[in-house]
Parts: C-alpha cells; structure tokens; sequence
C-alpha cells in the first residue's frame, strides 16, 4: 500500500501553496463554466407530464410547490424493482432537510421522479426514512423524453447526448442494452405559468452536487476507487459504484 511521501513542514508547505495555485485556476475555471451554464438557451416544456403524488396526480408545475426553480433527481427505480437504484439511493441518503431548506430560501425546490407505482416509492421511502418529494412517472412519457429510461420501442436511445451508434464508438455500448433506466438531473424554470426545461446532467455529471465524493476528493486516499491516480493508495480499492454499499 503507498501512502503520501513523509516531507517537513517546509516542503509540505510549498507543495501545498503550488497545488492551491492550481486549485484557484480550476476554481475560475468552474466559475466560468458556471456562467456558461447559465448563459445556455431554455426550451419550452409544452407536453404536460402527470405525476401521481402524495397529493394525487399532479401536473410538472405542481412539483415547484410555488417556486420559480425546480431541481428533478432522475432516481432510477423500474416499475418492477422492489428496491431502488444503491447509487441513487445513496446520493439520497445525503439529502438533508437543512439543503433542502436552502434550496427553498433560494426559491427552489428539490424533487425526486421514478418509474416505479407510487405505492411501490412510498414504501421505500419509509423504509429508508426519507422525507423529500418524490414522485412517480408511471405511465408518463418523462422519463423517456428526458433520455433516463432507455427503450429503443418507446423514443430513440439517446443518452448523455449520444445517440446509440455515438455511445458504441465511444465504447459505451453497454448503455444501449435495454430497456434500462439511467440516472441524471433536470433543471427547469418557470416564468409564471410557463415552464422551460435549462439544464440536465448524467453519468459523471451528477457528481457535481457535491455529497460524500466532494469530500473525499479532498483527502489523501480519495476516493479509493480502481481508477484514480495514485494508485495503490488503498489495500483493497472498490469499484466506481457511487452506492457507499462498501
């Protein structure tokens, strides 16, 4: 197992102060692309989507509960599954009421959405003790217009804006093998009672929102998945499965 080289004070210092050099560039760097991401173009959502809901069958302006943003977690749950997605369910573990609540001091709401019957969320959720909005999409086309639940009979595979030859050649051809579900984020916006659809993030881009892996990219062991440099830092390194089973 290789850990960090053993440096005095003096040279850790000055290897730090070069990294946070580095860390300041990738920190403009972000905030530029940030702008960049609020600087692309929004799209009408003119299909009106039916969720079923602790409330009942809502429409997808009801799930802003009154707010201008909406921040949708694509969970992956198929109508079939007892259980839903590990590495959805641990990205759900991290949700605590004090980010939600922030959220909403920011005028915008958290919402989960699933294939899976209501009855079938519902009954998960209390299991795990989750009290965030969750919905389901059952029977709606959502998940599929969205590119989260991939089904060559229903609307043509496309997933992180590849279509099914693009995500061959890129060695991705695993993601064309469905049906399947997918994860991600949508964004939306509304303008009275108008909604537009700015922003959806998948694969790796969900990583973005921060939870465990945001701290521990922060620390000498990282991750301990197989794929990040150092290698050999860890004894046993796990696989690049966000679900924290292990």
């Amino acid at each position: 197992m290789a850990l960090p080289q053993i440096a005095s004070g003096e040279q850790w210092l000055a290897a730090r102060r070069e990294l946070l050099a580095r860390e300041k560039e990738l920190t403009r760097a972000h905030d530029l692309l940030n702008a960049d991401r609020r600087r692309l173009p929004m799209v009408a959502v003119e299909k009106e989507y039916v969720f079923d809901g602790p409330g009942g069958r809502v429409g997808l302006p009801q799930l802003f509960e009154g707010r201008r943003q909406l921040v949708v977690q694509h969970f992956m749950f198929d109508p079939e599954w007892e259980d839903g997605c590990g590495s959805c369910t641990a990205a759900a573990d991290e949700l605590s009421v004090g980010l939600l609540e922030h959220l909403a001091a920011r005028d915008t709401t958290f919402a989960a959405v699933s294939r899976a019957p209501l009855a079938t969320i519902d009954g998960y959720r209390q299991r795990r003790g989750w009290t965030f909005p969750w919905y389901s999409s059952y029977g709606s086309a959502f998940n599929y217009d969205f590119h989260v639940t991939l089904d060559s009979s229903v609307a043509p595979v496309m997933f992180n804006y590849r279509d099914a030859s693009e995500l061959r050649e890129a060695g991705l051809g695993w993601v064309t093998e469905q049906p399947g579900e997918q994860p991600g984020y949508s964004c939306f916006l509304r303008d009275g009672n108008e909604v537009f659809h700015t922003y959806s993030t998948f694969g790796r881009g969900t990583e973005q929102l921060g939870g465990g892996y945001a701290f521990l990219d922060m620390t000498a062991l990282g991750r301990q998945e197989e794929w990040e440099e150092p290698r050999d830092r860890v004894s046993t390194a796990r696989g690049a499965v966000p679900d924290f089973s292990t």
